[in-house]
């Protein structure tokens, strides 16, 4: 299946974080809930997929209202397609880094580091090695929301954006609690919109006008 993205985009370098999240929402979701580590720079978690999008949205107002957004340039989440072209990173091994796991615990937080060292939460963004375009945590450590709708097979094409209507949308990434195999470049998971848990976060897309 071939898939071409033909609009240029940024990507942020990691999740957002909690102090991010504060920063724009003024609110943490994340407190008193069980397996969540709390500090600045650890990911912002508890975040469904709606108020990721309300995130986007309100950094969108914010960052309007200041001056620094050029016409037509808004933060939105990714969609799956560029959320796994920016997660290869022109590679087209099983991770970013290439085809065995071996080396999984140099980029990612994941069962296998997570659970020996009795670390059972989200770490603090950007402690593991980034991809080749220097993008951390996209492999492990949180479960990154995407725009989509799920389907069931992926679809190909230039910039899709998968299907107009679902029950689930599109999670990427694998996360601290999970094996080797769910931080894949092109492992797929999905969860209502309104679910949240202590390994669900989001980065955000800057769209270029």
């Amino acid at each position: 299946m071939k898939v071409t993205i033909s609009r240029p985009f940024f990507l942020a370098a990691t999740v957002v974080t909690q102090g991010q999240w504060r920063k724009v929402m003024g609110t943490e979701p994340w407190r008193g809930e069980r397996s969540v580590e709390r500090g600045t720079d650890h990911p912002a978690v508890y975040v469904d997929w709606n108020a990721a999008v309300a995130f986007c949205k309100a950094l969108t107002a914010a960052e309007r209202k200041a001056g620094r957004l050029a016409a037509g340039a808004e933060y939105r989440l990714p969609t799956e397609a560029e959320w796994e072209y920016a997660c290869r990173a022109g590679t087209t091994t099983a991770y970013s880094f290439g085809a065995s796991p071996r080396r999984l615990g140099e980029f990612a937080w994941f069962y296998g580091n997570t659970e020996a060292a009795r670390q059972q939460y989200a770490h603090p963004v950007g402690t593991k090695k980034p991809n080749p375009w220097g993008l951390y945590d996209m492999h492990g450590n949180t479960y990154e929301w995407c725009a989509d709708w799920y389907a069931p097979k992926l679809a190909g094409g230039t910039d899709p954006a998968g299907p107009a209507k679902g029950v689930s949308r599109v999670l990427r990434g694998g996360g601290w609690g999970y094996d080797p195999p769910r931080c894949r470049s092109a492992d797929r998971n999905k969860n209502d919109p309104t679910f949240s848990d202590f390994s669900g976060g989001f980065r955000v897309v800057l769209t270029v006008p």
